[in-house]
């Protein structure tokens, strides 16, 4: 089976879905690896590597996806009018797609159309069997970690309480709005840099997380936020009512704050607005607001996605895109292990090539297309395309 990366297109991704070590895994496996000149560059793999653990580096889409039954991408491929080329019109009938795809019916019907067997990775069930090949919780932590490292890069101070014969600097106060895969990170992170650490989050499983890593629980709980969470481990939409009150409560506590990281997200739907403006306004010059929800909206009603703004009170608000993108060395590495596992896990080495059985849970969750048609259960079922 030849496997195709192709370099990435999408704005601001500096991510590749194969490393060499991947790359040297996949080759190992029975397959021939084309990647295409300078998809890992940006991520700190050159084509030399990539030609050293064995794979044929291709000159363009075009070569690297041809008779590719396998193809390995980060974000979704582009179709025709939306950038430089139509990778999606250059993929082979009958190839399989593996990537963060982000999902809609009109992407599935495109795939279904050109007979792509989609998966979309972001999709992935939250069980135990799928946890080494979770992409959103791999990228989630470095986010979070990396968070962390740019409120300090741009934070005016220092992070821990610095004693000096000139007086003494008191450790960051450090707020962290969300204790999911991300927020915990960013907890561990701050409090590594010495911050004196306090988080929030509406899951009830939460509080005892946060109190574990040493930062202090922050906010409001009643009926509602104790069926927070999904099955699946993901936050749900609350209502209005509820993030009211517990907009109070972290009120008082974010005027406080020298640093404030935001990571909530619920997954499908746009981020929810925690850091309102009087909270923002309510901040002291020099205070840093990270809003790793930026992809999503935001959780600050200051952010301005893909951008740095400084308040007119002095709030410096970082609202970067794709934040695993800002490690993109060690985000890669994890998301191209990620798939690899996804891979090997169903790998038929007699056929030496994936086989996606229907009735597994994890290809029943990933799976958006299948012989021509959606099959994807969030998805209206549709007929096969001719």
């Amino acid at each position: 089976m030849r496997v195709a990366v192709l370099r990435e297109r999408r704005g601001a991704e500096t991510r590749v879905a194969a490393t060499p070590e991947t790359a040297k895994k996949l080759i190992a496996l029975g397959c021939t690896v084309a990647v295409e000149s300078g998809a890992g560059l940006a991520s700190g793999f050159p084509d030399s590597h990539y030609a050293e653990a064995g794979a044929e580096v291709t000159p363009d889409v075009g070569t690297t996806l041809a008779n590719a039954g396998l193809v390995l991408k980060v974000r979704a491929p582009l179709g025709a009018g939306e950038g430089e080329v139509d990778e999606l019109a250059l993929i082979p009938r009958g190839a399989i797609l593996i990537g963060t795809l982000g999902a809609t019916r009109a992407m599935a019907d495109s795939y279904a159309q050109l007979g792509i067997e989609a998966c979309s990775m972001e999709l992935l069930p939250r069980i135990t069997r799928a946890q080494s090949m979770d992409v959103l919780s791999s990228q989630a932590n470095l986010a979070g970690y990396r968070a962390v490292v740019e409120a300090a890069s741009t934070f005016d101070r220092g992070f821990p309480m610095l004693m000096t014969a000139a007086g003494t600097i008191p450790a960051a106060n450090v707020f962290i709005m969300g204790a999911g895969v991300a927020g915990l990170q960013a907890i561990a992170t701050a409090r590594r840099l010495g911050g004196r650490v306090s988080a929030t989050d509406v899951r009830p499983a939460a509080k005892e997380e946060i109190k574990s890593l040493g930062a202090t629980f922050v906010g409001y709980e009643d009926e509602e936020s104790k069926a927070a969470q999904t099955a699946g481990g993901y936050a749900k939409q609350l209502s209005a009512e509820f993030y009211a009150k517990q907009a109070e409560v972290v009120a008082a506590h974010i005027a406080k704050q020298d640093i404030v990281v935001t990571t909530a997200l619920v997954q499908g739907r746009k981020a929810p607005i925690l850091v309102n403006e009087a909270m923002v306004a309510s901040m002291k010059p020099g205070s840093i607001i990270v809003d790793i929800a930026s992809d999503a909206g935001g959780n600050c009603a200051a952010t301005v996605p893909g951008e740095m703004i400084v308040t007119a009170n002095g709030v410096k608000v970082l609202g970067y895109r794709n934040w695993p993108g800002r490690i993109s060395g060690a985000s890669s590495a994890l998301y191209a292990r990620n798939l690899l596992t996804f891979l090997t896990t169903f790998w038929d080495k007699e056929a030496k090539k994936p086989v996606l059985k229907e009735d597994d849970d994890i290809v029943k969750g990933v799976q958006l297309t299948r012989g021509g048609a959606v099959v994807h259960a969030s998805l209206p079922a549709s007929s096969p395309a001719a």
